[in-house]
């Protein structure tokens, strides 16, 4: 496959697969899964970042445990719209990844994703530990989320 737009996601939608939305950093890799119905966004886990080919294929099991038949990636876009270097890598881990794997990827403007994770997690009260090690996957399914209400 390749890169596609949010709507044309749709046409791999059955009652079985889900999409897998990323949220790709420098250090870590923030996942969240749908359910089969495409409506809401779970927080699944955080991969630490390795090398390219490591996270390929624990990304590719994933993929297969789960019956994932669409990626959603988070574009982390400068507030002005414009693309910086975080887009260009994010960018080329994807047309890595499709390099390796036949599925669609869409990408979704993440802009402020993290802020209001991090800010729902403040106002929960969750402690700063606790908030490293889920932030990652909260913005993840944040990001998917918006991609399931929007379909």
């Amino acid at each position: 496959m390749a890169l596609c737009d949010i709507n044309s996601l749709r046409s791999f939608k059955n009652n079985t697969n889900r999409l897998l939305g990323l949220d790709v950093g420098a250090k870590t890799i923030g996942l969240a899964l749908s359910d089969a119905t495409w409506t809401i966004a779970t927080p699944f886990k955080t991969l630490e970042r390795k090398k390219l080919k490591q996270d390929i294929l624990e990304l590719m099991a994933i993929i297969n445990k789960y019956n994932v038949c669409g990626l959603v990636i988070g574009l982390p876009k400068n507030m002005d719209g414009s693309e910086g270097p975080r887009c260009q890598s994010t960018k080329q881990f994807a047309y890595n990844f499709l390099n390796e794997i036949d599925l669609p990827v869409a990408f979704w403007d993440e802009r402020l994703s993290t802020i209001a994770v991090t800010r729902t997690l403040l106002m929960a009260d969750v402690s700063r530990k606790r908030r490293q090690e889920v932030v990652d996957k909260m913005a993840a399914s944040y990001i998917l989320q918006g991609v399931l209400d929007a379909l």
